[in-house]
């Protein structure tokens, strides 16, 4: 049977890179999500400020769900490939550019402005993509609410897709498992190796960024003396 490997990344209080979790399921639904997250605030995952994911439906509820406080960022690359999805292939070049001029902006004013500016442009000829574009915006501009230095590595799942190649190379070529610890056995040394890997390397945050993400996105007094966890998501 076919199973899915959940896998969570973190960035923790000290600015590092950290393999959270893996969870294999039967399916990649919000069953098998709750109970992962679940999971993970069972072991002591606590203060997560963000959680950066694409938007499947069981994903997205089970972030609602847990860890509490967490505001949730849709990836901007997996978002790009949806708006494509309806918009007229004809129009995808300058649909993108309009797009992806959303994210160039200096600050998050800016940002929010040329947001309007893109919905006003797109609004006569495309109404369907303004329409799809509007109701996604508090989920694809939710990185504003953090420092901009911290916006290249918070706005998309992207920094996962290396460490996702390498489980995929290594599936592929077993191809069938035994059992799901066989799976685990194998995933998980390649998660092991990524996580001394990340260890050894420079902060992945700073410090002075951490700080000021607490400063900015910290409105629950009950979340105050907690540690803040930038994390991502991803399946």
């Amino acid at each position: 049977m076919n199973v899915h490997a959940l896998l969570a990344v973190g960035v923790n209080s000290d600015g590092y890179r950290e393999i959270l979790g893996l969870h294999v399921t039967s399916a990649e639904d919000g069953a098998g999500w709750l109970g992962f997250f679940r999971d993970l605030t069972g072991r002591g995952l606590s203060g997560v400020a963000l959680v950066t994911s694409d938007a499947h439906r069981g994903l997205v509820e089970a972030i609602g769900a847990t860890p509490p406080g967490a505001s949730w960022q849709r990836c901007r690359t997996h978002y790009a490939a949806n708006l494509m999805a309806a918009t007229p292939k004809s129009a995808w070049g300058w649909v993108k550019a309009l797009l992806h001029s959303v994210y160039d902006q200096p600050d998050a004013d800016a940002v929010h402005a040329q947001f309007d500016r893109i919905l006003d442009a797109l609004a006569e000829k495309l109404p369907a993509v303004a329409a799809h574009l509007d109701a996604a915006r508090a989920d694809i501009l939710a990185f504003t609410a953090f420092p901009k230095a911290a916006w290249r590595q918070i706005w998309s799942n992207n920094p996962q897709e290396r460490l996702n190649r390498e489980i995929r190379r290594g599936t592929d070529m077993v191809g069938i498992f035994p059992d799901r610890t066989a799976l685990v056995r194998l995933v998980g040394a390649v998660l092991a190796e990524q996580h001394d890997e990340w260890t050894e390397q420079r902060r992945y945050l700073g410090l002075d960024i951490l700080a000021k993400s607490r400063l900015t996105k910290i409105t629950n007094e009950n979340l105050i003396d907690e540690e803040v966890t930038i994390t991502a998501i991803t399946a």
